[in-house]
C-alpha cells in the first residue's frame, strides 16, 4: 500500500491500495464492485476482472478494511495484501487459480461424457429406444446439478444482494430446461414408452409437454463450462510473465556483520536485507538489491534489464541493480534500494498498473456488460408472453424463452476486450 500527499497542506493524504477479488465470474461482476466502492466518498476505484484485482485509492476516514466489507456487502470477497514480499505474494497467488483450473476441468470431463449421449439421443431419431428419455433424464441430472453448481451458487448469492449476472442467465436457462423436461415426462406424453422427437431448426406449433429439452440444458452447461475452463487457463497465462518477472531475484543474501575478528558472511532470507548493509556477490550469483559496488571488479550481466547481451564492467564506486547476474569476480556491494524500492520491483509495479488500468474500449464492455443482463432477462419474458399472445402453445413458448436466455450470454464479451489488452 502506497500513500501520496495531495499539493494542498490542508487536503487528506491520498492512499492507494491494491484488493485481490474473489467470486467475479464475468465482466458485469466487476462492473458492480467498481460501482459501489466508487460510491463511497472519498474513493475511486478500477476493478479488472482479468486480473481479479481492484486498485482503490481512498482518502479520508475510509480504511481498507472499510473497502473490504463493503466488497463483501457486494457477495465478493475481498483481501489485502499480505506483509509478505512482492514476490512471494504473487508466486502463491498462483495457486488458487490452478485449483480453480483443476475443479473446472473435472467438472468438464463429466459433463462432456454425460452430455454427449443426452444431445445424440434427442437429435437423432434413429437411436431413440424404448425409455430413452429416461435414460436421458439419468445422464442430465449430474450435469444440471454438480457440473453446473457453480453457475447456480454465484446465481444465489447474487440474486441475495439484488444483482444478476451472467450466472443468472445460465442458471435460469439451464434449470428452466430440466424444469419443464421433468414436468413432461411426469405429467405429459414425453415419458410414455416409445417416444420419438425429431430435430428441427424451428419451433413447431402443438408439440407442448411431449418433448423435453435435456440436450439444452446439459449441451449449455457444457459449453460453458469449457469457455470457463479455457478463461481460467488463459488468466495463468496472462499473469505468467509477471510472475516470472518477480521470479528473477535472488531469494537469500550473503551479508556481511560485524564480530570481533572483522566482517563475517552471514546467509540471511533477502527480507532481511536493509538499507546500507553491506553483502557479498560471489560470481555467478543475482545480486540481491540496488545498491554500490565498495570492494572488487566485475562483469555484470544486465541483460534482463536492458536487453545488451555484453555484460558491463564494475567497480568501487559503480551502481549495480538487484537481479542481474555478477559474471566475473567477487563483489562486495552496499544496498541502497531494498525490496519495494528497488528497480525491478518498480518494473513489476509499473506492469501490475498497466495491466489493472482500463483503456475506453475496455470500459465500454464493462458497461455493457453491467445492463446487458437485466435486459436479457426482461427479453426472454417479452418472448415468452408475446407467443403466448399469438396463440402459440406452452411449450413452444417456453423453448422460444429459453433460447434468449441460452444464447444471449456474451462470455466473450467480458473476457476477450480484458484478456487481449492484458497480453
Amino acid at each position: 500500500m502506497t500513500a501520496t500527499s495531495t499539493t494542498g497542506s490542508a487536503d487528506p493524504v491520498e492512499q492507494t491500495v491494491e484488493l485481490a477479488i474473489g467470486g467475479m465470474t464475468c465482466a458485469s461482476c466487476a462492473a458492480r464492485v467498481e460501482k459501489k466502492l466508487n460510491r463511497v466518498p472519498g474513493v475511486t476505484a478500477t476493478v479488472n476482472y482479468a486480473t481479479e484485482k481492484a486498485e482503490v485509492t481512498y482518502a479520508g476516514d475510509v480504511t481498507p478494511d472499510a473497502l473490504v466489507a463493503v466488497v463483501a456487502a457486494t457477495g465478493y470477497s475481498a483481501a489485502l495484501p499480505r506483509p509478505s514480499s512482492k514476490a512471494r505474494t504473487d508466486a502463491g497467488a498462483t495457486e488458487e487459480p490452478d485449483t480453480q483450473t483443476t475443479q473446472l476441468r473435472q467438472r468438464l470431463v463429466v459433463s462432456l461424457l454425460l452430455s454427449w449421449p443426452v444431445i445424440v439421443l434427442a437429435m437423432v431419431p434413429a437411436v431413440q429406444f424404448a425409455y430413452w428419455q429416461w435414460v436421458s433424464l439419468a445422464l442430465a441430472l449430474p450435469v444440471v446439478t454438480w457440473a453446473a453448481w457453480p453457475f447456480h451458487s454465484a446465481a444465489w448469492t447474487h440474486l441475495r444482494h439484488g444483482a444478476a449476472t451472467m450466472d443468472t442467465l445460465i442458471s435460469m436457462g439451464v434449470l428452466a430446461a430440466l424444469g419443464w423436461s421433468v414436468y413432461a415426462l411426469m405429467f405429459g406424453e414425453a415419458g410414455a414408452p416409445g417416444m420419438h422427437m425429431s430435430f428441427t431448426l424451428l419451433p413447431s406449433r402443438g408439440s407442448g409437454p411431449s418433448e423435453i429439452y435435456l440436450e439444452v440444458a446439459t449441451g449449455v452447461t457444457t459449453f460453458i463450462l469449457a469457455g470457463r475452463y479455457l478463461e481460467a487457463k488463459a488468466k495463468r497465462r496472462s499473469g505468467a510473465a509477471l510472475t516470472a518477472l518477480l521470479s528473477m531475484g535472488a531469494k537469500d543474501v550473503a551479508v556481511l556483520r560485524a564480530s570481533p575478528d572483522g566482517p563475517v558472511e552471514t546467509r540471511v532470507p533477502l527480507e532481511q536485507l536493509a538499507v546500507g548493509d553491506r553483502f557479498v556477490v560471489r560470481p555467478g550469483e543475482k545480486i540481491a538489491a540496488d545498491g554500490r559496488v565498495l570492494e572488487g571488479t566485475s562483469a555484470v550481466d544486465a541483460s534482463m534489464l536492458t536487453g545488451e547481451p555484453v555484460p558491463v564492467d564494475v567497480g568501487p564506486g559503480d551502481k549495480v541493480v538487484g537481479a542481474t547476474v555478477n559474471a566475473g569476480g567477487r563483489l562486495v556491494v552496499q544496498a541502497t534500494n531494498v525490496g519495494s524500492d528497488t528497480q525491478l520491483a518498480r518494473i513489476a509495479r509499473l506492469v501490475e498498473q498497466a495491466q489493472n488500468g482500463k483503456a475506453p474500449v475496455q470500459r465500454l464492455a464493462d458497461r455493457v456488460s453491467a445492463v446487458f443482463v437485466p435486459v436479457v432477462i426482461a427479453l426472454a419474458v417479452a418472448t415468452l408472453l408475446v407467443w403466448l399472445a399469438t396463440g402459440a402453445d406452452a411449450g413452444v413458448a417456453f423453448s422460444a424463452a429459453v433460447a434468449v436466455l441460452i444464447i444471449a450470454c456474451p462470455c466473450a464479451l467480458g473476457l476477450a476486450t480484458p484478456t487481449a489488452l492484458l497480453v
